[in-house]
C-alpha cells in the first residue's frame, strides 16, 4: 500500500508546488503593475489634487481634492490661454497632417524600391531623428527668419517638421517592409501602377500604423518648447507649453502653482481624448510588426 501510494503523493505535492509558484507569480505580477501605475498616473493625480486648491491650502500635503474649481474657471476666461490652445492644435495638426503625407511616399519608397545609397538615406534619417533640438536651433531660426516666419505660427509648423517627419518616415517604412510583398506584386501583375498600388493596396492596411505614428508626432509637437520659446514672442502666437511656463513668471495668478497645475491638466485632456478614440488603431499599429505571414 505505501509504495502504490507513494507516486500519488509524490504528484500531489508536484501539483502543490506548482501552484503555489503560480500563485506567488501572479501575486508578484499583480504587485510590479500596481507600483507601475501607482508610478505612472500619481504625478497626474496630484496635478489634479493640486488644481482643486486654491490659497494656504495648495501647500498641504492631503491627497484629497477640495473640489475647487477657481482656476478652471480662470483659465476658461484667459484669452490667452485659450489661444495657446488653439495655436497648439493648429501647429500640431498640420504638422502631423503634412509629415504623414509626405512621409507615406518616402516611406514606400524605401521600403520597396531598391536604388544606390538606400541605406545611407534610412541612416541619415535616422541620425536626423535623434539629433538634439539644440544643436539645430541656430540654423533653423536663421531660416525662419529668411522665410520671413519669425513670430508667426507657421515657423512653428515649419520647424516641428525636422523632428516630425523622420520619425514618421522610419517607423511608416518598418510598416511597409512588413507588409508582404505578394499583395503588390499581384496588383502590379494586373496592370496597376506604383502609385496606385501605393493608393489602393497598401495605404488601407496602413490604417492603424498611421494612427498610431500620427498620434506619437502629434503628441510630440503639441509638448515641443525650445522651438516655440524660440521662435514666437507675443502673447497671441504662443502655443500651449510656453503659455504654461509664462503663467509662473506672469501676475495674473496670485498663487501661480495652482493655475499651472490647472493648465496642466486642461492640455492633456486632448491627448487622453485622441489616444481613447484611437485606441484600437494604436494597439494594432504598435503590434503589427510582431506577428509575420
Amino acid at each position: 500500500m505505501t509504495i502504490a501510494a507513494a507516486p500519488g503523493h509524490a504528484l500531489a505535492r508536484a501539483v502543490a508546488r506548482y501552484r503555489r509558484r503560480r500563485v506567488l507569480r501572479t501575486i508578484g505580477l499583480g504587485f510590479a503593475v500596481v507600483l507601475v501605475l501607482v508610478y505612472t498616473l500619481f504625478p497626474y493625480y496630484w496635478a489634479i489634487v493640486s488644481s482643486l486648491k486654491t490659497g494656504a491650502s495648495l501647500f498641504e500635503a492631503t491627497l484629497l481634492p477640495a473640489f475647487e474649481l477657481v482656476y478652471y474657471k480662470a483659465l476658461l476666461h484667459d484669452p490667452v490661454f485659450l489661444g495657446s490652445i488653439v495655436n497648439s492644435l493648429i501647429v500640431a495638426g498640420s504638422a502631423t497632417g503634412i509629415s504623414l503625407l509626405l512621409a507615406i511616399g518616402a516611406a514606400y519608397a524605401l521600403g520597396r524600391l531598391d536604388f544606390p545609397l538606400r541605406r545611407t538615406v534610412l541612416l541619415v534619417i535616422l541620425m536626423i531623428s535623434i539629433f538634439p533640438q539644440i544643436v539645430v536651433l541656430s540654423g533653423m531660426f536663421e531660416l525662419v527668419r529668411w522665410f520671413g516666419l519669425y513670430n508667426r505660427v507657421g515657423s512653428l509648423t515649419f520647424a516641428y517638421l525636422i523632428f516630425t517627419l523622420p520619425f514618421t518616415v522610419w517607423v511608416l517604412t518598418g510598416f511597409i517592409q512588413d507588409i508582404p510583398r505578394e499583395l503588390e506584386e499581384a496588383a502590379l501583375m494586373d496592370g496597376a501602377s506604383r502609385g496606385r498600388v501605393l493608393v489602393s493596396v497598401l495605404l488601407p492596411l496602413m490604417g492603424p500604423a498611421l494612427a498610431s505614428t500620427g498620434l506619437l508626432a502629434f503628441i510630440q509637437a503639441w509638448n515641443e518648447f525650445l522651438f516655440a520659446l524660440t521662435f514666437i514672442l507675443s502673447d497671441e502666437n504662443r502655443t500651449v507649453p510656453v503659455a504654461i511656463a509664462t503663467i509662473s513668471g506672469g501676475s495674473r495668478y496670485e498663487y501661480p502653482f495652482g493655475p499651472i497645475m490647472a493648465a496642466s491638466v486642461v492640455v492633456t485632456l486632448p491627448l487622453i481624448a485622441l489616444v481613447l478614440i484611437f485606441q484600437r488603431k494604436i494597439v494594432a499599429g504598435l503590434t503589427a510588426g510582431a506577428i509575420k505571414g
